[in-house]
């Protein structure tokens, strides 16, 4: 794919959404990082019925702590995984408190150090709480990456890499939103929605359905 292709496409994807974001409920950086640690394996949506109630007794990472393992796991354990990510998310947040002055850090390093946290995760807390141009690949955007052609990679690193290549610069900070939202709700993983696809004519996909 060419660079004017993509181009085209995320103009489209701006015109059509300028502002995307997260459907992680969420009102500060600590709640978006605990919201992300449960995503994994599981719904939105799933998530933020979980965490409405959650963050009314405990917002921060301290609150968090006092609540306890236990305590947390209540609140949590209609999410799938949820024993390994309650421990994870008391151990974060025991860290947030003793290394960081209770406050998610900006820093790459610093957030792939905490339990529960990986590249991918940085990646949204990076992009979402902070503005910074990063691109978090998931399912979604790994599918939409190689079917479309915009980004094709076997791995998930090959894919990000090759999106912070060739997004053109004024997309990078929204494109991780775009291409999610575009996944899950018109390039879906079995019956991609093609015919309804605001960019199908640029889409290198071979076997596009009718419907």
């Amino acid at each position: 794919m060419n660079q004017h292709t993509r181009q085209e496409i995320f103009a489209r994807f701006q015109a059509a959404n300028p502002q995307p974001t997260t459907e992680l409920s969420h009102a500060t950086p600590f709640e978006l990082l605990i919201a992300v640690i449960l995503s994994a394996q599981a719904t939105d949506k799933s998530v933020n019925q979980a965490t409405a109630k959650l963050f009314a007794v405990a917002d921060t990472p301290q609150a968090m702590l006092e609540l306890g393992e236990q305590g947390l796991r209540e609140y949590i354990k209609t999410i799938g995984l949820y024993n390994s990510k309650a421990a994870n998310i008391i151990k974060t947040c025991a860290l947030l408190v003793e290394r960081h002055h209770g406050q998610v850090p900006r820093d790459r390093e610093a957030l792939e150090a905490l339990p529960g946290v990986g590249r991918k995760t940085a990646n949204v807390i990076l992009n979402t709480a902070f503005g910074e141009p990063t691109i978090a690949v998931d399912t979604h955007i790994f599918r939409v990456a190689n079917r479309t052609g915009l980004a094709p990679g076997k791995t998930v690193l090959a894919v990000e890499r090759k999106l912070l290549e060739g997004v053109p610069e004024p997309y990078r900070h929204h494109a991780h939103h775009w291409l999610v939202l575009h996944g899950r709700y018109v390039c879906t993983a079995r019956k991609p929605r093609c015919a309804g696809c605001l960019i199908r004519d640029l889409c290198e996909f071979p076997d596009k359905s009718e419907s």
